[in-house]
C-alpha cells in the first residue's frame, strides 16, 4: 500500500457541510481499505506487460542497447521517460519456458516446461503445457478485481487438443492471438501448419498484419478497460520469424510464395512496426490520462535469434544458449511520477522476478500454495535500491533433446553443457566458469584456474535441479519415456511438414 496515495483528508475539505460523524466514519473506512491492501478504483495501479520475441540485448537503439541498424523511438521514448535495465534476463534462452516462468512467477522446470512446446504431434515436448493447477499473475489479479487480458502469443501448449491450455482457463478474461509459437504475419498459419488465430476460444478468420493486430487489440483493451484497474500482457510475435514485413507476400499455408524483399529489409519494418505499437500504447495511456497510474514494463522473451540485427557483441550466444546472449535481454520500466526519466539501474533482475514485483506494485497477495521463485524489484525501479544478492539458474531443453544449465552467483557465471548425451539426460557433464566483471563476453574459462568456485557452484546447481524436479508438475511426454531420438524426431517433423504443405 505504500505504492498508492490515498489523500483522504482533501477529499472531506472539499465538501465543507460533511458531518464530523460522517467524517471519520469515513477517515476509518479509508483506513481499513488501506489494511487490507485495496485502495480505491482511481488508486490502484494498472499494469501492461510487453514482451517481445526474440529480440536481443542490442534490440532498442538508445544506449547502453545501441543498435545500429535501426532507430527504435517507441522504445526509447519509454526508455528516456523512465528506467532501463542493463543485467535483466529471461529465465530461459526460448520461448515456452520463459512465458511458464512469466506467468507463475516460478522456474519454468516447476511447472515442467523446459523446451519449446513442439508444433509436430508426436514429439516428446508437444503435448506440454501450462496445466490449470498452476497459479498465474492473471488469476491474482482478476481475484483482485481487475480486468486482464493477452493479446499476441501465447505458446504453452495447444488448446485444440488440451483445452485446460487456453489462456482464458488461467485467468485472462480477454485473448486475441495465437496458440502456437509463431504465425504467418499474413495469412496467420501457425509453425504447426494450421491457421491459428482466436478470439477467445473461437478461431477467427481476420485480416491484417499479425503486429498490427496486437497493437490493434492491446489499444482496444485498454480503451475497453480505462475506467476499472487493469492488467494487460501484450506478447508480441516480431521480430519472431517468418521473416515478413506488412506488404510481403504469404510464406505459409495456402497462397504462399517467395518473399521479394530483402532479410534486411524485411526484419526492420517488422521492428519498427512493432516499435511503433510500444508508442501507440504508450500515447493511449497519456491520451486517457492514466499515465500517472499505470506501470508499464517491456522486455524480450530471450536472446536474439540470428538474423534479427539485435544481439550485442559484448555477449556470447544467441536464443537457445545458456551463454549471456541467449538470455540477457533489453528490458525497460515506465511510470511517470513514480519512475524519474532517464533512470538506469544494474541490478541483477529476471523475468520470474516480474510476477513478485507486480502483485506488489498493485499490493496482492502471493499464492500460498505455490511459493514463488522471483523476487520484487520495486526497490531497484522506484528507489533505486539495490537488491539483495541471490543465485540465478537457467536451465535449457533443446528441440533435439539436448540439455545445458548455468548458475549466476554475484559476478561468477557456471555454464555446463552435456555433447553427444543421450537425448534428455545430463549425461557428458562438460564446465565452464566466467567471471563477468572482467569477462563479460565468456571467453576465458576459468573451471581449472578456480577449481573450488566450479565444484561449489556446480553442487548448487545440482541441488537446484534436483530439487525443482522433485517439486515438478507431472507432464506427458518427454524423450526418455519416448525414447525417440533426435534423427527421429527431424525425420517425422519433415515428413509432417512436407504432408501438410502438399495438402493445399
Amino acid at each position: 500500500m505504500s505504492m498508492l496515495k490515498l489523500n483522504y483528508p482533501a477529499i472531506i475539505v472539499e465538501n465543507k457541510r460533511v458531518h464530523r460523524t460522517a467524517y471519520f466514519m469515513i477517515l476509518s473506512a479509508f483506513a481499513l481499505l488501506a489494511t487490507l491492501g485495496c485502495a480505491p478504483e482511481a488508486g490502484r495501479p494498472n499494469i501492461i506487460l510487453i514482451m517481445v520475441d526474440d529480440m536481443g540485448f542490442a534490440g532498442p537503439s538508445i544506449a547502453p542497447y545501441g543498435n545500429p541498424h535501426y532507430k527504435t523511438p517507441g522504445m526509447d521514448q519509454l526508455a528516456r521517460e523512465g528506467l532501463l535495465f542493463t543485467d535483466f534476463h529471461s529465465s530461459g534462452p526460448v520461448c515456452s519456458p520463459t512465458r511458464a516462468g512469466l506467468v507463475t512467477g516460478r522456474y519454468q522446470q516447476r511447472v515442467g516446461v523446459e523446451a519449446v512446446i513442439h508444433p509436430l504431434p508426436g514429439h516428446p515436448e508437444h503435448l506440454k503445457g501450462l496445466h490449470e493447477n498452476e497459479v498465474t499473475f492473471a488469476e491474482l489479479f482478476k481475484e483482485a478485481g481487475y480486468s486482464t487480458g493477452i493479446v499476441g502469443k501465447w505458446h504453452l501448449g495447444y488448446p485444440e487438443e488440451t483445452p485446460e491450455y487456453h489462456p482464458e482457463n488461467h485467468g485472462f478474461d480477454y485473448f486475441r492471438g495465437y496458440h502456437s509459437g509463431n504465425i504467418d504475419y499474413i495469412n496467420h498459419w501457425g509453425d504447426h501448419y494450421e491457421h491459428d488465430w482466436w478470439h477467445g476460444k473461437k478461431e477467427t478468420e481476420e485480416e491484417g498484419y499479425t503486429t498490427h493486430l496486437i497493437n490493434k487489440y492491446a489499444l482496444e483493451f485498454i480503451e475497453q478497460n480505462k475506467d476499472k484497474p487493469f492488467c494487460l500482457y501484450v506478447a508480441h510475435e516480431s521480430p519472431h520469424s517468418p521473416v515478413q514485413g506488412p506488404g510481403d507476400p504469404i510464406q505459409r499455408g495456402p497462397g504462399a510464395t517467395t518473399r521479394t524483399t530483402s532479410h534486411e529489409e524485411a526484419m526492420k519494418q517488422m521492428i519498427l512496426e512493432m516499435d511503433k505499437g510500444v508508442a501507440q500504447i504508450r500515447d493511449k495511456v497519456v491520451e486517457l490520462g492514466l499515465d500517472k497510474n499505470t506501470f508499464i514494463l517491456f522486455f524480450s522473451d530471450n536472446g536474439d535469434a540470428p538474423g534479427t540485427a539485435t544481439g550485442s557483441p559484448l555477449y556470447r550466444g544467441h536464443k537457445g544458449s545458456v551463454y549471456e546472449g541467449g538470455h540477457r535481454v533489453p528490458a525497460i520500466a515506465w511510470w511517470p511520477g513514480r519512475i524519474g526519466p532517464n533512470t538506469l539501474t544494474d541490478d541483477l533482475g529476471i523475468s520470474i522476478d516480474v510476477m513478485p514485483t507486480i502483485l506488489s506494485i498493485a499490493g496482492i497477495e502471493k499464492s500460498k500454495d505455490r511459493p514463488l521463485d522471483g523476487v520484487d524489484l520495486s526497490p531497484a525501479i522506484f528507489d533505486q535500491q539495490s537488491i539483495p544478492e541471490r543465485p540465478l539458474y537457467w536451465g535449457y531443453l533443446s528441440n533435439s533433446g539436448t540439455r545445458s544449465e548455468a548458475m549466476r552467483d554475484g559476478p561468477w557465471k557456471l555454464v555446463v553443457q552435456h555433447p553427444g548425451a543421450p537425448e534428455g539426460t545430463y549425461e557428458n557433464e562438460v564446465v565452464e566458469l566466467y567471471h563477468l566483471d572482467r569477462d563479460p563476453g565468456e571467453e576465458t574459462d576459468l573451471a581449472t584456474e578456480e577449481p573450488k568456485q566450479t565444484a561449489r557452484m556446480l553442487k548448487q546447481l545440482k541441488v537446484w535441479l534436483a530439487e525443482t524436479k522433485h517439486t515438478q508438475t507431472p507432464q506427458p511426454g518427454g524423450w526418455i519415456e519416448s525414447g525417440m531420438t533426435a534423427e527421429e524426431s527431424n525425420a517425422l517433423f519433415r515428413k509432417f511438414r512436407e504432408a501438410r504443405q502438399n495438402s493445399y
